[in-house]
């Protein structure tokens, strides 16, 4: 601590001063908020989206998922090293060719789960990104605001709450 020197110069501005940032949160904002969602998404890895497990000795070692995408041990990775997909392989020709070759070099099986659905039935998920127009931006930057103000005050009066019950409060310079 003793290293630590004070910032000269620095003044602190205000995110809503800097365009960019502010867009930036707005447009997180919205995204987090689902504007443009008409369902909610389910995640590639959940128990629904299974395609396969890789199975060395009775134990998984890995998951593979319709989208393609899997999960493993560490163990497991750590013996399937870098192991690069074929150009041109999604969904679950890509979890199928996966499955084969961690069990080959895992010395495992595949047992392709209930969940599995063919390349056929497969939709591949949609961009996440989105254009907003500046009236939505706006929107979503006061709204985000109005939500921090909103926490912050009912974060205070639970503060406030707590100190008023009786033996809630201590002396912290004994």
């Amino acid at each position: 601590m003793s290293q630590l020197k004070p910032l000269q110069g620095a003044k602190p501005i205000s995110v809503a001063d800097n365009p960019v940032l502010r867009d930036l949160m707005a447009t997180n904002w919205l995204m987090t908020h689902g504007a443009n969602a008409t369902q909610p998404a389910v995640s590639d890895d959940a128990p629904e989206n299974t395609y396969a497990q890789v199975k060395v000795d009775g134990k998984v070692v890995a998951t593979l998922y319709n989208g393609g995408s899997s999960t493993m041990t560490n163990a497991a990775a750590a013996k399937i090293g870098k192991l690069e997909d074929p150009p041109g392989l999604s969904g679950p020709d890509l979890a199928q060719w996966r499955a084969d070759n961690y069990a080959k070099l895992l010395g495992g099986t595949v047992e392709k789960a209930s969940t599995a659905i063919t390349q056929s039935q497969w939709t591949p998920r949609q961009s996440n990104s989105a254009t907003y127009s500046r009236d939505q931006l706006d929107a979503a930057f006061q709204a985000m605001l109005a939500e921090g103000q909103k926490a912050a005050v009912q974060l205070q009066s639970s503060y406030l709450a707590s100190r008023a019950q009786p033996g809630t409060s201590a002396d912290i310079s004994a």
